[in-house]
């Protein structure tokens, strides 16, 4: 498990953002965001392509490549 706050980043302590997943969840973890609700994939290059799409979001069925 990791954090990005400054007491886990600095520390590498078990800090109070841990402690809450830990114990809201069964095994320690959380889905803070679900594929569903992505936008764009990572590594998204489709700014100044114009209306080309970029690999990754044809890859994803995000964009479709123009005819």
């Amino acid at each position: 498990m990791a954090c990005t706050c400054p007491h886990h980043v600095h520390r590498n302590a078990f800090c109070k953002h841990m402690a809450a997943v830990e114990n809201a969840t069964d095994d320690g973890t959380i889905d803070a965001f679900s594929p569903e609700d992505e936008d764009e994939p990572d590594h998204c290059g489709c700014d100044g392509l114009g209306d080309f799409p970029c690999w990754p979001c044809v890859r994803t069925e995000r964009k479709e490549l123009p005819s």
